[in-house]
């Protein structure tokens, strides 16, 4: 069973195990011939980490232990600014990029509570895909029928792959248009995507600054809070309801709901049926603004138009290097000019101000954090339709969240031994504490029994 960093807090405090007993075990994983260690990692801090970790121990017998998660292995994916090392954000075009001088804002503050990274997880370059698949570095497997190799999910597929197969025991990753949320969906843990504001953005390769937001995977709603909590700086309150009880539960009937397959779709009328028989009240609404979101993006969006400014000189430079996927995408960012950024800024203002009046008279939103199960690697690496198809289709929903500015989980919602299926729960931006409440008590509700 995958362990919690509850858990693992009161087995350092008890004694029973030490952060170098967990860097070590996390670090067999990762060099497991038979496991996905070599694809997940673009980069192992083995010395750093044995080191860290001895460290916390020793500071944990001192009685000085700085939090009590200290000592506890974690992954970070390849954006984030790591001091004396590169940020390569998953393409090799920024080899030889100077090394970043400090940590991420949010990477210093889990250090400060006593973290030990083990190491850079891979991801689709520069965060421009749902998918996960990666040219340069090679595609970890999803956890699930791992003989067929199918997608982890982007953009975090690394962090993903790293938490289910136990190499770290939570992952940090980032979010655009899912990317914690959708490798959290195909491996089976849990993923959060904050309100954007909520955690610093300052030493993270960036996609799209509009967009964008900071999250942790892991294997419950409980250390997700707990990450956040780090990465933010701020204690979330606990003024919030803790059950479902009379809790009004919206499901949209517009866009997210369409094309789910045989699997993904009994998974959620299985799940909202435990919901309600928790007591809260699953109402279907149809939310016709999600209809919006395609024709706003219709040029690319946020992500084509701010990837191309940041990429502008570089893609100029150095564009064979980049994966030709990616490449192709940013350089959408060219189809758009002054007005029409100007345009898509007010539309978005306009979406998030009409949505955050639309799903107030809700507590949470629910729907399928992805529509089908995980596609093959092989069936999607060779077929440049297929690709777009498929990227498009797993965005979809959790796009929705980040175009107004919301915040949201995908928890799994499948039973043990099926394919990974998940349930994505949101909230307008400003209500993580909510959700975290309204997750934990829907996490405890679809582990229940049938």
């Amino acid at each position: 069973m995958a362990r919690t960093l509850s858990a693992l807090a009161e087995d350092l405090a008890s004694g029973r195990t030490s952060s170098l007993a967990l860097t070590r075990e996390a670090l067999a994983r990762i060099d497991a011939p038979e496991g996905e260690g070599r694809l997940a990692f673009v980069k192992v801090h083995r010395e750093s980490a044995l080191a860290a970790a001895e460290a916390m121990d020793r500071l944990r017998a001192a009685g000085l232990a700085p939090s009590p998660l200290a000592g506890i292995p974690i992954s970070v994916k390849d954006l984030f600014d790591l001091a004396g090392e590169p940020t390569t954000a998953g393409s090799t075009v920024l080899a030889d990029a100077p090394p970043a001088l400090r940590d991420a804002p949010a990477i210093a503050r889990l250090r400060a509570a006593g973290f030990v990274v083990i190491g850079r997880t891979n991801m689709t370059e520069f965060a421009f895909s749902g998918l996960g698949l990666n040219p340069h570095y090679g595609t970890p497997a999803s956890p699930y029928d791992r003989a067929a190799r199918r997608i982890p999910g982007g953009s975090s597929s690394g962090a993903a792959v790293s938490v289910a197969d136990g190499m770290a025991f939570a992952g940090i990753g980032s979010d655009t248009g899912g990317s914690c949320r959708i490798p959290a969906a195909f491996c089976g843990i849990v993923g959060y995507k904050p309100t954007a504001a909520s955690v610093p953005r300052e030493g993270v390769f960036p996609l799209s600054q509009s967009l964008d937001s900071i999250g942790p995977l892991a294997n419950s709603v409980s250390c997700c809070r707990a990450l956040h909590e780090i990465m933010s700086g701020a204690a979330l309150s606990k003024e919030v309801p803790t059950s479902l009880a009379g809790l009004r539960i919206a499901v949209p009937q517009t866009v997210a709901l369409d094309g789910l397959d045989v699997h993904v779709a009994a998974s959620f009328d299985r799940a909202l049926e435990r919901l309600a028989k928790a007591g809260a009240k699953v109402i279907d609404t149809p939310l016709e603004r999600f209809a919006e979101v395609a024709r706003i993006n219709a040029k690319g969006g946020f992500a084509a138009a701010e990837a191309y400014a940041h990429h502008r000189a570089l893609v100029e430079a150095k564009g064979e290097g980049y994966d030709p996927r990616v490449r192709t995408r940013i350089l959408r960012g060219r189809n758009q000019d002054c007005a029409d950024y100007i345009e898509l800024l007010q539309a978005r203002a306009a979406f998030v101000a009409a949505m955050q009046e639309e799903v107030a008279a809700f507590d949470v939103l629910a729907m399928p954090t992805v529509p089908t199960i995980a596609p093959t690697i092989a069936e999607l690496a060779e077929d440049d339709e297929a690709f777009t198809r498929t990227n498009l289709l797993m965005l979809r929903n959790p796009t929705l969240i980040n175009m107004m500015d919301g915040c949201s989980i995908s928890l799994p919602m499948h039973r043990p031994g099926e394919a990974p299926a998940a349930l994505m729960l949101s909230r307008s931006g400003g209500g993580d504490a909510a959700l975290f409440a309204i997750a934990a008590a829907a996490e405890a509700a679809l582990a229940g029994k049938d």
